[in-house]
Formats: structure tokens, sequence, C-alpha cells
């Protein structure tokens, strides 16, 4: 008696388990819901949502998953149980005139060797690229350009067998100088690599 009761608890309890899974699941997945006080059918088109790893400039390697979870990537925590994280800092500054054509993601030949030489007497584990541009053009615009020359910088990067852990653009809208000026523009166009050590 004991055993069925407990049978039927256990089936009432995944019923209602699904049930909300599915309430849950159904607007995310693009299904049709009912609408209890008006009776209506409508769809609900939820957009795709992709779990990322992402790192921040400290060092720390992040995950997020499409419920909000985040954690950290590290296996290393002090005794507390927080994360220690890699060293990270700016170990190379590229002025993007010295290595782009105005409005261009393409480098140089000259400036790829000189890539090519950083990168392989580099120390650091791993990299992250991030492009910046001064302020002349659109905001969407520039985060674009700025994403592409990162890009660019990683694809030589990789070339000499380093890990690349991360690729931003930024554009305009972290600006080391004052864009009010021709010489506050030209230090703001950049392409920052940092080292993780």
């Amino acid at each position: 008696m004991v055993i069925l009761a407990f049978r039927a608890v256990r089936t009432i309890l995944g019923v209602f388990v699904i049930a909300i899974l599915a309430s849950y699941i159904a607007p995310s997945a693009g299904l049709a819901q009912s609408d209890v006080a008006t009776g209506e059918t409508r769809t609900i088109v939820g957009e795709k949502y992709t779990p990322t790893i992402w790192i921040d400039p400290d060092g720390c390697e992040h995950w997020v998953m499409d419920d909000g979870i985040e954690g950290y990537m590290t296996p290393h925590v002090s005794r507390d149980g927080i994360p220690v994280c890699r060293r990270a800092e700016i170990c190379g500054v590229m002025n993007t005139d010295q290595f782009f054509a105005t409005n261009r993601y393409a480098i140089s030949a000259g400036g790829a060797q000189r890539l090519r030489e950083f990168f392989s007497n580099a120390t650091a584990e791993s990299f992250l690229i991030i492009g910046h541009t001064d302020n002349r053009a659109s905001d969407k615009y520039n985060l674009r350009l700025s994403q592409k020359r990162a890009n660019a910088v990683a694809q030589v990067a990789r070339s000499t067998g380093v890990r690349v852990a991360e690729i931003k653009g930024y554009g305009e809208r972290q600006p080391k100088a004052s864009n009010a000026t021709a010489s506050g523009q030209a230090q703001n166009r950049r392409v920052e690599i940092i080292c993780l050590q």
C-alpha cells in the first residue's frame, strides 16, 4: 500500500515537473501557447542563447550557461574558495597607423613580420587581442573595424603557434587619449596585446 502511494506521488510530481519544464522550454522554442484569460493561441519566439566563455582583464576566465549560471574556468582556488586567476598585463600596443592603411584591416607585410617576431619571442601562456579606434566614424563602423583588425592580429599570432584566448573590438568606446586632437586620435587607433601568464 505504501509502495503504491509512493509511486502515485512520484508520478504526479513527475507530471508536474514536466509541465513546468514544458512551459519554460516551449516559449524559447517558438511553440504555440494558449492564453488562459482570453483563450487565444499565440506563438512566442525566443532567441537562441549560446553558452559563452570570456576572460576579464584580470585574467579570470568565466563561463555562463543558458540558464544564467556563471562560474570560473580555473581549477585553482585559494583556501577561501576564491579563484586564483592568471596574471594579465599589456605586453604590446600596436599603433594601427603603422600596421594598417586607413579604414583597412589587412596588415602590411612588414607589420606582419614584426608581429610574428613579437609572438615568437613572447613567453605568455596565451593572449588577449583587443582592437580600438578613434571617433571619426560611426560607433557601429568603428566596432566592426576594431574587431576585424584584432582578428587580423590574432591570425598572425596563431600562425606562430601561440594560443589566443580572446579577441575583442571596442571601437571608440575605450579611448586612451582625448579624441579632440589629432595626436589623441592617433593614440586611440591601436590594438592592445594582453599577455596572460
